[in-house]
């Protein structure tokens, strides 16, 4: 049992650390998040509840986990403020465009968006997910993925523009 559930999850945890990483960005906390996520999976893998699709239910419990965490921070006001580094091997232009600018500048900006939208452009835009996979994931429609990638995306295209003007002028 414990090497099939190695066998089946081990491939997504790369997924499962960039997730943790892009929702949380303070890397102890990721650490802990993903061991966590790892360690809950087990569990349930071992009580005869395995998943047809194993990278959206680890992935799932990642993001509850990162969630949960992100909501115990903003209530005592500890959420990290540390860079994070740039991934992801998406193709889409708006990745690309993400991936030319400065990655510092990217990541302040992803940090300025609602959660919800930030967890959608993560998975969608840098960890490549379809936008299915993404509301399987986050457990919302497809189509209120698809909205909260297109709002986040703009409000990211207004922060970056906004921080090019102001780069500009100093």
């Amino acid at each position: 049992m414990h090497d099939e559930f190695l066998n089946e999850t081990l491939p997504c945890l790369d997924l499962v650390y960039n997730l943790a990483r892009r929702m949380v960005r303070d890397p102890h906390v990721v650490e802990d998040v993903v061991q966590e996520t790892y360690t809950r999976a087990f569990e349930a893998w071992t009580s005869e509840r395995k998943p047809r699709n194993v990278e959206a239910w680890i992935s799932t419990i990642c993001l509850n986990l990162a969630r949960s965490w992100l909501r115990k921070a903003s209530t005592r006001r500890e959420l990290p403020t540390d860079e994070i580094a740039d991934g992801g091997s998406t193709s889409t232009a708006e990745s690309e465009a993400l991936r030319r600018l400065g990655s510092d500048a990217v990541h302040a900006a992803l940090r300025e968006l609602p959660e919800e939208q930030r967890a959608a452009i993560t998975l969608m835009d840098l960890n490549g997910l379809t936008a299915k996979e993404t509301g399987r994931i986050m457990g919302t429609p497809r189509n209120t993925v698809l909205s909260r990638v297109h709002r986040g995306r703009k409000r990211l295209a207004f922060l970056l523009e906004k921080k090019v003007t102001i780069d500009e002028g100093a």
